[in-house]
């Protein structure tokens, strides 16, 4: 991680929810399913041990099995926005009142702006909050469609906090950053 970057707050809360749990897991756990995916080569830079040990931070208490850490560790190395269109849930998401408008106002956050950690999520959320007049549904279930690639609660806010480190890492399988993200699903949109 860059010296720029700030670590995230595993205890940062975007939205409401359920306080996190106890964290079960450590780096080692999350080094030991990157590898078991062919995301992590044997061998991993100081660097990508320490984004291990965020992503332990920030996912773990979210996962209650090494299945479902696995699961929201999957979404940082995997994304295709055409995928995340295609669920159940993405048309009532994108159809409700103001989605699109979160949407442009969010790839416009994220492609002036700088990489998104903690601080600068907090820092687009209200600016959105601000700009749609959207409730905490309206403006994060289109936020985590768009990033995460799925619908669903905080634990994908936690996901999304690691895409730019992860981005910036030399990982085995290259990470779509929140920037790329954006683009390919706006684009995807059309």
């Amino acid at each position: 991680m860059s010296e720029s970057q700030t670590t995230p707050d595993p205890a940062v809360h975007l939205s409401d929810g359920p306080a996190p749990r106890p964290n079960p897991y450590s780096a080692a756990d999350v080094a030991a399913i990157l590898r078991a995916r062919g995301w992590l080569a044997e061998t991993a830079t100081p660097e990508i041990l320490a984004w291990c040990e965020q992503a332990a931070a920030l996912l773990g208490p979210q996962a209650e099995s090494p299945a479902q850490l696995e699961e929201l560790l999957a979404l940082v190395f995997h994304y295709d926005a055409r995928d995340a269109l295609a669920q159940p849930e993405a048309p009532s998401v994108l159809t409700r009142q103001g989605a699109r408008e979160v949407l442009r106002a969010l790839a416009l956050e994220l492609l002036e702006g700088p990489p998104v950690d903690s601080a600068r999520l907090k820092e687009i959320a209200a600016k959105l909050r601000a700009q749609v007049h959207a409730s905490s549904r309206a403006l994060f279930h289109p936020l985590r469609l768009a990033l995460a690639g799925r619908v669903g609660q905080g634990e994908l806010d936690r996901v999304i906090l690691l895409l730019d480190a992860a981005a910036a890492l030399p990982f085995a399988c290259p990470v779509k950053g929140t920037r790329q993200r954006i683009l390919e699903f706006c684009a995807a949109l059309d």
